[in-house]
């Protein structure tokens, strides 16, 4: 009898061993704002290795993440732009995280090096149409934008006053998509959050002011918009989720967000 239960608790350590036996795997899920990539990426990866808690991060665009956690799909939404009125209004909390300059991007080979915001709200909304009216190249100026929901247009119309008035050649999904599109093609313009813009394509000052950590803390650089952690107002988040929360508005975590790129709100 000793010996079947020896060989029985043995079969049950190793059952345990391979399928977590006594331990539940935690997680958290966030999901939204493209532009967020690389500071969420950065803040999830000391998380993980601090707590031993993974955390998921679904790249659906703003729109899509704040009606994520609205249907309950996820622990916290991620969103480059404030929740608008009505969205506050069906319960849902916005905590701005970092605030983070929307850089406008031209490609390398283009002579321009500085714009008004006069002058690029007359580019998008197609009053002047060619690189030549503005000390460029004799060429018609390729608008480059986000789709529609996105953070990163909401924020650029909204400052450029363009809403609804935008001529875009060609509206992509992701922040990485404008980039290449405009690294790709000479007469392009596009803007991307400065977070993830890569030396394939060169920023422009916006009334002489070149975007950086310092210009957006001061407010110098006007193009900028806030980084926010959505959430469900009357909702408790998971032990897990709320941990996380807390420790990305956490001023231990400001060293990781300015490494990321923008401005921690803290």
């Amino acid at each position: 009898m000793k010996k079947i239960i020896s060989l029985l608790t043995v079969a049950v350590l190793l059952v345990c061993a391979f399928t977590g036996c006594g331990s539940k795997k935690e997680s958290v899920s966030t999901d939204g704002s493209t532009s967020m990539d690389k500071v969420i990426g950065a803040l999830s990866e000391a998380f993980e290795t601090n707590e031993g808690i993974t955390v998921t991060y679904n790249a659906t665009g703003s729109g899509a993440g704040i009606q994520a956690v609205e249907e309950g799909r996820c622990d916290i939404g991620l969103a480059s732009r404030n929740l608008k009125d009505e969205e506050i209004a069906n319960g849902l909390e916005g905590t701005v995280l970092a605030y983070d300059g929307i850089a406008i991007i031209v490609n390398p080979n283009n002579p321009i090096n500085d714009l008004d915001i006069e002058t690029i709200t007359k580019i998008y909304t197609g009053e002047i149409k060619s690189w030549k009216e503005v000390g460029g190249n004799d060429a018609e100026i390729v608008l480059i934008g986000r789709e529609a929901g996105s953070g990163t247009r909401d924020g650029f119309e909204s400052i450029t006053d363009t809403e609804d008035k935008c001529k875009y050649r060609q509206e992509l999904t992701s922040t990485g998509d404008v980039i290449t599109t405009v690294a790709s093609n000479p007469d392009a313009i596009g803007y991307a959050s400065i977070a993830s813009v890569k030396d394939t394509v060169k920023v422009i000052s916006v009334d002489g002011v070149k975007p950086d950590e310092t210009t957006i803390k001061d407010g110098s650089y006007v193009v900028q918009r806030p980084f926010v952690l959505v959430t469900k107002k009357d909702a408790k988040l998971s032990e897990s989720a709320q941990m996380f929360f807390d420790y990305v508005t956490s001023e231990e975590a400001n060293e990781i967000i300015s490494g990321a790129g923008v401005v921690p709100a803290n």
